[in-house]
């Protein structure tokens, strides 16, 4: 089988894929000083010129954790809206991500304290929380018209621990 190793979740490394959440960085402080804003951190993106319906919407998803080695064959894309998956965990979560079906994909693992937005177009892999539960809200295009494609390896990828 096609193997691949995780690498740690970083901005630079995620950036041609979408955007890390994290409070790191610049902030200020609001609520009399008591909380620090990391404000405008994902550029959320949602195609309204393909249906006039479409629009920002919150859900959740509560998913199935799955383990190290994981084996997969699927990734998909969402060709008008961006998807910010948001744990509501701190549990780390696994993101696998590719440039293409023809090219090699990559995985990440959140550090617990991460969420991520992937850009509109770019595939991935299913929800892959680590441990149970998988709970996470979501801020992703809601609309009549389709945004996902699917893609199905002919082999699968296993992702190794490491």
């Amino acid at each position: 089988m096609r193997q691949i190793h995780p690498e740690p979740l970083t901005p630079e490394a995620f950036a041609p894929f979408g955007d890390v959440l994290e409070a790191s960085g610049d902030f200020r402080l609001i609520n009399d000083g008591q909380c620090q804003r990391h404000h405008d951190r994902a550029r959320l993106d949602f195609a309204p010129e393909t249906d006039p319906q479409n629009r920002p919407g919150l859900s959740i998803f509560n998913a199935t954790p799955r383990a190290l080695p994981y084996t997969f064959d699927l990734i998909e894309r969402h060709p008008e809206g961006s998807q910010a998956f948001i744990p509501m965990t701190q549990n780390p979560f696994l993101v696998i991500v590719a440039s293409s079906p023809s090219e090699k994909p990559r995985a990440f693992l959140t550090n617990g304290a991460q969420a991520i937005n992937l850009h509109r177009g770019t595939w991935h892999g299913v929800l892959t929380p680590l441990q149970a539960p998988g709970l996470f809200a979501v801020f992703d295009r809601i609309g009549t018209s389709a945004n996902l494609e699917e893609y199905r390896y002919p082999q699968p990828w296993v992702v190794q621990q490491g």
